[in-house]
């Protein structure tokens, strides 16, 4: 495999944003995203990054690329990280890339004294799954994701 890993830089921008809205395709969500480059710059590379990014790059030519952040476990007194995206274009998958940006994305996480690393995946991507599963993850269904969102932050928030 020929594909080259690398953190993202500022002028990635839009690159990230076209992977962004093919994620977005791949799981039937485009009506979802209000996402804009600027507001993806500003976010990724402003005062106040908010997120890192892997790009997976084929000679120069992106082909994927993993979106993850900090959070902080309490019972382990450490940092983890987690993936909010990763995706591969699908003419690409099944040449190694995403187990690549997993790999270095896990490197990553041993460098930073992590003790997980942690994503969600939509209950009927079982490529996916099997994929996740095959390289020692397990689910954690034992936990139910909640998410405000919209009207309801909004509403909570000026509570």
């Amino acid at each position: 495999m020929s594909v080259a890993i690398r953190m993202a830089e500022p002028a990635d921008a839009p690159v990230i944003a076209d992977l962004i809205r093919g994620l977005a395709r791949f799981e039937k969500l485009e009506d979802e995203v209000t996402m804009t480059e600027e507001l993806l710059a500003g976010n990724l590379f402003g005062p106040r990054p908010y997120a890192e990014t892997l790009i997976a790059e084929d000679g120069g030519t992106p082909v994927g690329f993993a979106l993850f952040f900090h959070n902080f476990s309490t019972f382990l007194a450490k940092p983890g990280i987690y993936l909010e995206d990763l995706f591969v274009v699908p003419e690409q998958r099944g040449r190694g890339i995403g187990r690549a940006l997993l790999q270095r994305l896990a490197q990553i996480a041993v460098e930073r004294e992590c003790g997980r690393l942690e994503w969600a995946v939509l209950d009927w991507n079982r490529d996916a799954i099997g994929f996740y599963e095959r390289l020692g993850a397990k689910p954690n269904s034992e936990w139910t994701v909640y998410r405000l969102t919209g009207e309801a932050l909004t509403s909570l928030g000026r509570e």
